[in-house]
């Protein structure tokens, strides 16, 4: 698998987005020098604070009480941090979609900036959505998008300081925003039958956590 280069443009509408293209699949997405230096801090200071434990440790679920009851994690006690997550994902598309979306020449519009808002918006609402998820205050939410050969990648950045992590946030805004993606181009992507036989969302994961003390 290939990786992504190129050299960044702006969407019509949007605050930013890096516009990559690549020679291999989306599956080959890493994060840019951008991503890499914000997230500089060591392993050794991710948070194993937010209801987990040290690795390899014998683990219980955080929002289940002993009972069986589901319930949200009592945070009021912990510590305020900085905090940052990054997560990532890909869709996969046809080749005559991802030169619409190229060209800017889709029924809906601009795909790359409307992916953008969803996916900014999503992370911002993602404790409306996901039952024990607390509403956290964010600081920042860093959204990249980066088209290849035959689909689109996306990492989300967010940024938080409080008590708890925010990777279910960068995890909303990445799928949040690929969903985005195969609503803005779906007349492209069906087949003669209607369906989607090439189009799939994939690859979703955290790539980072940071958890950083406040001066």
């Amino acid at each position: 698998r290939g990786t992504s280069a190129g050299a960044g443009r702006r969407a019509h509408g949007s605050r930013r987005h890096s516009d990559h293209t690549s020679g291999g699949k989306t599956g080959g997405f890493q994060m840019t020098d951008h991503q890499d230096n914000r997230m500089a801090d060591s392993a050794d200071e991710s948070d194993l604070s937010d209801g987990e434990t040290e690795p390899g440790a014998e683990r219980g679920l955080s929002h289940v009480s002993a009972d069986g009851e589901v319930s949200m994690v009592d945070i009021g006690a912990k510590e305020i941090s900085e905090r940052r997550a990054v997560a990532v994902g890909e869709i996969s598309l046809t080749e005559t979609a991802i030169e619409a979306v190229r060209a800017d020449r889709l029924a809906k519009g601009d795909v790359l900036a409307t992916a953008r808002i969803a996916a900014t918006q999503a992370a911002k609402h993602t404790w409306e959505t996901i039952p024990m998820c607390h509403q956290i205050p964010i600081t920042d939410v860093d959204v990249e998008i980066l088209p290849s050969d035959d689909g689109i990648g996306m990492a989300v950045t967010v940024g938080t300081t409080g008590p708890t992590g925010c990777e279910m946030e960068a995890l909303q805004g990445v799928l949040t925003g690929l969903a985005t993606i195969w609503d803005m181009v779906k007349a492209n992507e069906k087949d003669a039958a209607g369906q989607y036989p090439a189009t799939r969302i994939s690859n979703v994961r955290v790539t980072d956590k940071q958890k950083r003390p406040l001066d």
